[in-house]
């Protein structure tokens, strides 16, 4: 009996190498748990957005640029106007009494004018009486030339008085002109937005600082201006379309159109690691919406750019790694690499994770287009149908890498299967 005791006591020796033998060989990584997705052809729309306030697109300060006393206001906020509209009154009658003054030294020198056009033709006959003397030789040389200068200063005193009348009439121009600015008149059809001056008060104009009584605004047109970002403002263009939604009415969307794109920059904190570039940009309402009032809040999404057929995949799908650490495996379906040979240096390349039939993932070199909300355009690297990885973002970004075994799990269970890999 003693041979199989000792055939025993080797069949367990055997088994216990052997377990410890497999123990000690390195295990194969668990796969990793990613969401899985696929590229796929859909239509595509490049999106931007930004908040503003609902202004209107018309809005005229009235003031006056003489100073005098407000006797009469027809209007009253909230009321319509009409162009040619009266809107008030300044008390006129010391710019009447300007009138007048100027009117009286128009005359005055009129009658000037009429009285050196006589001293002209008296003059002149005189010439004629001299002349004829001198012909029959009654008459000297020198009482000619006498006859000649004073004709000649009749005529220069002539044309000095005319130019006094003609800076009369500059005059009496003027003082008409401060009378009619006395009537406030309105410029545009309109709406009285805000009344800042009551009758009795004194309007103190200046050709420097405008005492504003009333303001005007054409709320037929509305518009909202926002500001956007450098990165996406050179996406826009006039006449893009544009949906605008206001706070105070949920659930509506109004039609817009980009109007404006300023050409100058606002720049803030300047020099500072919170400075910010942005531009504003203006959408003008293609109608006035109901109930719609000036300061409301309002949200604008432009429409830029749209691609009717496009292979798509989310956007977090797209990663970027070191173009150093990228392989000729990383190479497109095409076979040819995305970025120029030579130096690498430290840039980035766009990359997505594309899954086998052996659940192992391979990095791929892409070129991307137009991106919306959700979605990004892939212009080369994956084909429609390919299997990539969308997801968790901590994974893509940081995590996988080319070979990596991975499972398929829900969005929001994203995590490794036992444990750490090995």
């Amino acid at each position: 009996m003693t041979w199989w005791k000792a055939l025993i006591a080797l069949v367990i020796v055997a088994g216990l190498v052997a377990i410890t033998v497999a123990g000690l060989r390195e295990r194969p990584p668990p796969p990793v748990e990613v969401q899985l997705g696929a590229a796929k052809r859909a239509p595509i729309t490049r999106t931007v957005t930004g908040a503003g306030k609902v202004q209107p697109a018309t809005t005229v300060k009235i003031s006056s640029s003489l100073s005098g006393d407000l006797i009469e206001l027809t209007v009253k906020e909230g009321d319509q106007v009409k162009k040619g509209q009266v809107l008030g009154r300044i008390d006129r009658r010391r710019f009447e009494a300007n009138v007048r003054q100027a009117q009286a030294a128009q005359n005055a020198a009129k009658s000037d004018v009429a009285t050196a056009a006589v001293e002209v033709e008296r003059t002149q006959r005189e010439l004629e009486r001299v002349q004829g003397l001198a012909a029959k030789g009654l008459s000297s040389q020198a009482e000619v030339e006498g006859a000649q200068s004073s004709v000649a200063a009749a005529r220069s005193r002539v044309a000095a008085l005319n130019d006094r009348v003609s800076q009369q009439q500059a005059v009496l121009d003027e003082a008409q002109n401060n009378l009619a600015k006395t009537t406030l008149i309105s410029p545009i059809d309109a709406t009285v937005i805000e009344r800042t001056r009551e009758v009795g008060e004194r309007v103190r104009g200046s050709d420097f600082n405008e005492d504003v009584v009333l303001t005007l605004a054409a709320l037929a047109s509305m518009e909202v201006k926002i500001e956007v970002g450098e990165h996406e403002v050179v996406h826009l263009a006039a006449e893009q379309r544009a949906d605008v939604k206001i706070d105070a009415l949920e659930g509506q969307t109004f039609d817009g159109t980009v109007v404006e794109i300023a050409q100058k920059a606002l720049i803030r904190n300047q020099g500072s690691e919170q400075e910010t570039t942005s531009f504003p940009v203006t959408v003008a309402l293609t109608s006035r919406p109901p109930g719609v009032m000036p300061g409301m809040s309002a949200e604008v999404r432009i429409t830029a750019e749209q691609r009717e057929s496009a292979v798509v995949v989310p956007v977090q799908a797209v990663t970027v790694r070191p173009e150093a650490s990228l392989s000729d495996a990383a190479v497109p379906v095409e076979g040819k690499p995305l970025q120029p040979k030579g130096r690498t240096g430290d840039r980035f390349a766009k990359v997505v994770f594309v899954v086998g039939p052996d659940q192992k993932v391979s990095v791929r070199r892409v070129r991307t287009g137009i991106a919306s909300d959700t979605d990004i355009e892939i212009v080369e690297g994956l084909a429609e149908g390919e299997r990539i990885v969308e997801g968790p973002y901590r994974t893509l970004a940081k995590e996988l890498k080319e070979g990596d075994t991975v499972d398929a799990v829900k969005p929001g269970q994203g995590g490794r299967k036992g444990g750490k890999r090995g």
